[in-house]
């Protein structure tokens, strides 16, 4: 199992960046799959997930600017995110989560080396 994200860098405050995540290993849709933050010393935090279903979830903190997609032929997750602000900020993960459905917070049991989103003026 392979997970590689990408797109992440540096934006400024109400801007957009979109995330891209190719899985490799197994059928990512025949799983939960989700985006989960996390930064040095805190908690990690899961922001966007969609299950084997297509049904998306969203942090409340990012519900209305983010939007979580999967192109299933391509094996692949994105995470398109508008309006960002400064407490958006983190390392970025894409996640298998080995659930069904109601797999926002997780668990995760793969995820990539992730990609760093820095939201600044």
């Amino acid at each position: 199992v392979q997970i590689v994200e990408s797109g992440g860098g540096l934006v400024q405050p109400g801007g957009s960046l979109r995330l891209s995540c190719v899985a490799s290993g197994f059928r990512s849709s025949s799983y939960c799959m989700g985006w989960f933050r996390q930064d040095p010393g805190k908690e990690r935090q899961g922001v966007a997930s969609i299950d084997k279903y297509g049904s998306t979830s969203y942090s409340e903190y990012v519900k209305g600017r983010f939007t979580i997609s999967r192109d299933n032929a391509k094996n692949t997750l994105y995470l398109q995110m508008n309006s960002l602000k400064p407490e958006d900020t983190a390392m970025y993960y894409c996640a298998r989560i080995p659930r069904l459905t109601n797999c926002l917070a997780g668990p995760w049991d793969y995820w990539g080396q992730g990609t760093q989103v820095t939201v600044s003026s």
